[in-house]
């Protein structure tokens, strides 16, 4: 029986914007690595990738990386690995960790208008990224961004009250609450 490959969609068009880099390396990489059978050479995967390459710093990089192989005659980047090198080094931000931690320093990632499911999801790319594993650090962090409404039902529960030392219980106890502020609102 012949095994069929799952469709595949290409990356989407990159214009070099910092925050984008890691999404698209990664997605370029997915690809790479579900239809090996796609590229004939190390090169033919460099060159696909630079495909993508459609506007802005991206472009005018991979203009340069052309213009120094027509200078040399020889591609400047000759391995998918040294590809990645490169793209990190020019489409990463360059201190996403600081960036991230700073972020949670400040005010900008709270919850403010969002539904807890999406300040959750925001919540937890932030301390993943920022390195953050102590449980009583993510309690008061998540606690900090959560609407007052919500951190005060938390706080006040008579029996049940989540320990600041169990980050699930909190994420949960905040679902719970505002699914149903969301139930009662469409009541």
């Amino acid at each position: 029986m012949r095994r069929t490959h799952p469709k595949l969609s290409c990356p989407p068009d990159f214009n070099g914007e910092h925050y984008d880099g890691c999404a698209f390396l990664n997605s370029c990489s997915f690809y790479i690595r579900l239809a090996p059978e796609q590229f004939h050479d190390k090169q033919e995967r460099i060159l696909w990738a630079l495909m993508f390459f459609k506007g802005g710093h991206a472009a005018k990089w991979s203009k340069n990386v052309f213009r120094q192989k027509a200078d040399t005659g020889v591609f400047p980047i000759q391995t998918w690995g040294e590809f990645e090198q490169q793209f990190q080094l020019h489409f990463f931000p360059v201190n996403a960790e600081a960036d991230t931690i700073n972020s949670l320093e400040g005010t900008s990632y709270h919850q403010g208008n969002r539904t807890v499911d999406d300040y959750l999801d925001s919540f937890q790319a932030l301390v993943s990224d920022a390195g953050y594993t102590d449980p009583q650090t993510l309690v008061v962090k998540f606690r900090q961004g959560l609407r007052l409404g919500i951190q005060n039902q938390i706080t006040t529960m008579p029996y049940g009250r989540p320990a600041d030392t169990d980050p699930d219980a909190w994420y949960r106890a905040a679902r719970k609450i505002d699914q149903a502020r969301l139930a009662n609102e469409a009541f």
